[in-house]
């Protein structure tokens, strides 16, 4: 019998998975209803071969994506005898995984690979790091188990020196669980039964899995702010050490020294040292400011020494740049860019794919999406209820795309009353860990300028008090409480949704006004949809109707933004995203239906 429909059977069935020891013997795509051009051209023995942490980089390391062996069986069974392969870093129900089936709560993804690290690491502390695997990923070296981590979208990391010897092959086992919409774990748009705005899910790793080699103490993270009324840039140097073993620094020695220097154009401006995990002040005199229009980024160069003797060094970037609330001239209370009111005019970017899933297929495909919204003339995105990896941010801050960062919801879904969910206290710490860990993981990218803790009332609990938590936990950036129909007069802007047509909600004195989602004129292009039943807020007959119809949209839009006091507009959306055909692009990132340039003019009244 074949197995793939076997098992696509018992899964569709809700009964538990059979375990084989069948193995596929070469890779390739499941199928699929659409690939787009970069997912056509995947190499299986080298995906998303990128650096995963453009803001802390080092020299050495290696990448672990590739061919992984896999199995899928019930979640409480002992590991089973691989059953095929599978691409890492694609989640198990996308086509360029190879696999292209569905996981219930009650199964679990099993994957086996094996590394032999190079002699030159010998001696040195073994990290491996996860971008994001969902949901709960177990982690064995060698039949050891080193790590349990609970989270979709968060990195994580564990030193696993202790499980290593010089020159032998290690055996890396990964368990993941993952109840998509049976948990009440953050999730964004995931369901079991994908229908209208809920999508396909995304189970198992879908980032990238890497090693890292580091001394006996090493930079785990940095926390840099930008201060441009004052001419300053302050980064803490976050330090790691390893614990216990012979030759591990003592657990009561002092804190390393940290020397970070930064560099403008080849040029050093400053060298500054001071204690690791203390706030380390640079001069930046006559900054040059990050903005859409010029997003110039200064290099950073950080050492840390122990003992008087270097143990690591990262290099980073930093933007120099302001989010905050004002009174422009006209006396409305805007949002202002570094001192200055600029209309954030972006889109719903929801980051997925129709052959990766939550993973584009590769680091270019992820980069076009924010480099034709530039062409189309957006300044903003709007990451809808997800978090990407964190190359998308580097991207973002180096192209000059303004970001508002939400929180992927979880909980119950659609709820359009004021009253707010009841959640368990074990629910709560899990929503705040994992909301923590996203300001954490992407504090440093000048591109973000704020964080929506809530979409609508999609899991909605507590606002005051949550709101309150994220604005002094990071007081560098906007908070947006909930973007559409239940505001509670809360956070730093009231945003309404509307669709078909804009509207925007009255001025206020100590809030800005914005206008979190609108449009959603959908036309799907024939070829490039994912099913022949599709839908769109408002149905348009051609690109030319579409066109007509969204320049009629964004010239009522400047006119708000002009007279009403607004501040922002996000569009719905950039691509067509499975039966939705809303987007500015299809599905596939084949069809521009309207022209980047007909969709910049329309929106500055060309």
């Amino acid at each position: 019998m074949n197995y793939k429909l076997l098992l696509a059977f018992t899964l569709s069935a809700g009964v538990m998975a059979l375990c084989t020891t069948d193995k596929k013997a070469d890779w390739q795509p499941a199928d699929n209803p659409l690939y787009t051009v970069w997912g056509e051209d995947i190499d299986p023995s080298s995906p998303w071969p990128e650096y995963p942490r453009p803001a802390l980089v080092r020299d050495e390391w290696m990448s672990l994506n590739g061919l992984w062996d896999y199995a899928i069986c019930d979640k409480g069974d002992e590991r089973p005898a691989p059953q095929g392969k599978i691409l890492v870093p694609f989640p198990v129900e996308s086509a360029l995984s190879g696999v292209g089936l569905r996981i219930t709560d009650s199964l679990a993804i099993w994957y086996t690979n094996n590394f032999i690290t190079p002699k030159k690491w010998d001696g040195k502390q073994l990290i491996i790091n996860f971008e994001a695997s969902d949901w709960e990923t177990r982690v064995w070296v060698d039949d050891n188990f080193v790590l349990c981590h609970q989270g979709g979208y968060d990195p994580f990391s564990c030193n696993i020196t202790q499980y290593l010897s010089p020159g032998r092959k290690h055996n890396l086992v990964v368990k993941v669980t993952d109840p998509t919409d049976s948990g009440r774990q953050p999730r964004g748009k995931q369901v079991s039964e994908p229908h209208g705005i809920w999508y396909t899910p995304t189970s198992g790793i879908w980032q990238s899995v890497w090693l890292e080699p580091v001394d006996k103490s090493w930079i785990g993270d940095l926390r840099v702010v930008p201060d441009i009324d004052n001419g300053t840039l302050t980064v803490t140097v976050m330090e790691e050490r390893c614990q216990g073993p012979e030759g591990c620094p003592p657990v009561d020695m002092a804190p390393s020294l940290a020397e970070v220097t930064i560099i403008s154009e080849g040029k050093e401006l400053a060298v500054v040292s001071g204690t690791s995990g203390s706030p380390i002040t640079l001069p930046v005199p006559d900054a040059k400011l990050w903005s859409p229009e010029n997003p110039f980024l200064y290099d950073l160069k950080i050492r840390l020494v122990t003992g008087g003797v270097v143990t690591d060094e990262v290099k980073s970037y930093a933007g120099m740049r302001k989010i905050s609330l004002g009174v422009a001239d006209d006396g409305f209370t805007r949002i202002m860019l570094n001192n200055e009111f600029v209309w954030q005019n972006g889109t719903l970017d929801q980051g997925f794919w129709p052959d990766g899933l939550y993973t584009p297929p590769t680091d270019d495909a992820m980069k076009y999406d924010i480099e034709l919204l530039k062409k189309m003339g957006f300044n903003m995105m709007r990451k809808h209820v997800k978090v990407e990896n964190r190359r998308f941010y580097y991207h973002t801050d180096r192209l000059g795309m303004i970001v508002w960062q939400d929180m992927p919801s979880g909980d119950d879904h659609i709820r359009r009353d004021m009253a707010d969910i009841s959640k368990s206290p074990a629910d709560s710490a899990q929503f705040m860990q994992e909301l923590t860990r996203m300001i954490d993981t992407r504090f440093n990218n000048p591109s973000i300028v704020m964080w929506v803790i809530y979409n609508e009332g999609w899991g909605q609990y507590d606002t005051p008090a949550v709101t309150g938590y994220v604005t002094a936990y990071d007081t560098t950036r906007l908070v947006n409480s909930a973007s559409g129909w239940t505001d509670r007069g809360t956070g730093d802007v009231n945003d309404v949704h509307h669709y078909p047509e804009p509207v925007a909600p009255p001025a206020e004195k100590g809030r800005a006004i914005v206008l979190g989602e609108f449009g959603g004129l959908g036309l799907p292009v024939p070829g490039h949809t994912w099913e022949q039943k599709n839908w769109g807020y408002e149905k348009m007959s051609d690109s030319t109707d579409l066109l007509a119809k969204y320049r009629q949209f964004y010239s009522a839009v400047r006119r708000m933004v002009a007279e009403e006091g607004l501040s922002a507009s996000v569009y719905t959306q950039t691509t067509d995203v499975e039966t939705e055909t809303n987007g500015l692009l299809s599905y596939d990132r084949r069809a521009d239906k309207m022209g980047f340039e007909n969709v910049r003019k329309a929106m500055t009244g060309e």
